[in-house]
C-alpha cells in the first residue's frame, strides 16, 4: 500500500533531480550575487554587501516606477478574465463556423511576442496605419502618439498584452465547458433562464477552477513575461513611463553594469512570483475540495 503510494514519486525522482540541478544553480547564484557588490570587470574582485543592493532598489524611484507599472499590467487580468468567460460562453453555444473563430481567436496566443511588439509598434507609430487610417476617415483629432505619448504607451502595451493573451484563456474555458453536463443549462432553460442569467448562475461557477488558473498564471506574466513587449516597442520610455521590473533589472546588468543591484531586484521579483505560484497551487486545492475538478 505504502510503496504503491510513493510509485509515482520513484519513478519520476530522476526528472525531478535533473529539473532542480538545472535551476538551483542559477537561483543560488542569483542570491549570491544579490548580497555582493560585483560589476560587470574581472579586475575588482567582489565584495560582500550585504542588504546595501536591497535597501538601494528599495530608495531608488526608478525601481518604485517600475514595480508600479506591473501593477498597472496586473489591470489587463480582470479584462482578459471578463472577456475569455463571455466569449468562451458564446462560443459554446456553436454559432455557425464557431470552430473557425475558436483558431483566429487562439492564433494570437501561438504568436512570438517579439513579432507580435513590431507589428503593433509599426501600427502604432506616430504616422503608422492606425494613425493613417484614423485621419483618412476624418478623424484626425483621435489620432495620438500611442507609442511616444506617457499617457498613452501603457495603456497602448496593455492593448497589445490583452490582444496576444486573450486566446489561450478563450481555449481554456471552452475546453472546461466542454467537460460540464449539458443537463446544467438544459434545466437552467427549462426554468426560464435567460442568456446572461445562465452565464452568471451555471457558466461562470462551473468555470471556477479555469478563471482561478487563467488569472494567476496571467498575474505571473504580467510580472515576469513582458520584457520583450517593452524592449521592442518602448525600451521603457517615453520617460520611464513603461519601465516594469523585468526592464529594469536588464538595465542595471546589461546596461549600467551592476550586477549585484540587478540581482537584488530579480531576487524580489523571484519572491512575488513564487508567492502568486503558492496561491495558484491553494486556489488549485480548494477549488478540487468542492468537487469542481
Amino acid at each position: 500500500m505504502k510503496v504503491g503510494r510513493w510509485l509515482p514519486w520513484i519513478y519520476a525522482t530522476p526528472m525531478i533531480v535533473f529539473i532542480v540541478g538545472i535551476f538551483a544553480y542559477p537561483i543560488a547564484t542569483l542570491f549570491r550575487y544579490s548580497v555582493q557588490n560585483v560589476g560587470a570587470s574581472d579586475v575588482a574582485p567582489s565584495t560582500f554587501a550585504g542588504l546595501d543592493n536591497f535597501r538601494y532598489i528599495f530608495t531608488d524611484p526608478l525601481f518604485r516606477t517600475a514595480l508600479l507599472n506591473n501593477l498597472k499590467l496586473f489591470l489587463c487580468v480582470p479584462i482578459m478574465v471578463a472577456l475569455s468567460v463571455i466569449i468562451a460562453a458564446v462560443l459554446f453555444d456553436r454559432p455557425r463556423g464557431w470552430k473557425i473563430y475558436r483558431t483566429l481567436l487562439f492564433i494570437p496566443y501561438v504568436l512570438s511576442i517579439p513579432v507580435v511588439a513590431v507589428v503593433f509598434g509599426y501600427i502604432f507609430e506616430y504616422r503608422g496605419v492606425l494613425n493613417t487610417a484614423i485621419r483618412a476617415a476624418g478623424l484626425k483629432f483621435l489620432a495620438k502618439d500611442w507609442l511616444g505619448s506617457p499617457s498613452w504607451a501603457m495603456p497602448t502595451i496593455m492593448f497589445v498584452i490583452v490582444w496576444k493573451e486573450l486566446g489561450f484563456g478563450i481555449v481554456l474555458c471552452l475546453a472546461r465547458l466542454m467537460s460540464v453536463s449539458e443537463d446544467y443549462f438544459e434545466s437552467a432553460r427549462v426554468d426560464g433562464a435567460r442568456w446572461w442569467r445562465i452565464l452568471w448562475h451555471v457558466t461562470i461557477p462551473q468555470l471556477t477552477p479555469a478563471i482561478a488558473f487563467y488569472a494567476v498564471v496571467e498575474l505571473i506574466n504580467m510580472l515576469s513575461w513582458v520584457f520583450a513587449y517593452i524592449y521592442v516597442m518602448t525600451l521603457g520610455g517615453p520617460m520611464n513611463s513603461t519601465v516594469v521590473s523585468e526592464y529594469y533589472i536588464y538595465q542595471q546588468v546589461f546596461t549600467s553594469n551592476v550586477i549585484g543591484v540587478g540581482s537584488a531586484a530579480g531576487v524580489v521579483l523571484f519572491g512575488i512570483v513564487s508567492i502568486l505560484i503558492v496561491v495558484r497551487v491553494w486556489l488549485g486545492k480548494k477549488v478540487a475540495a468542492y468537487g469542481y475538478e
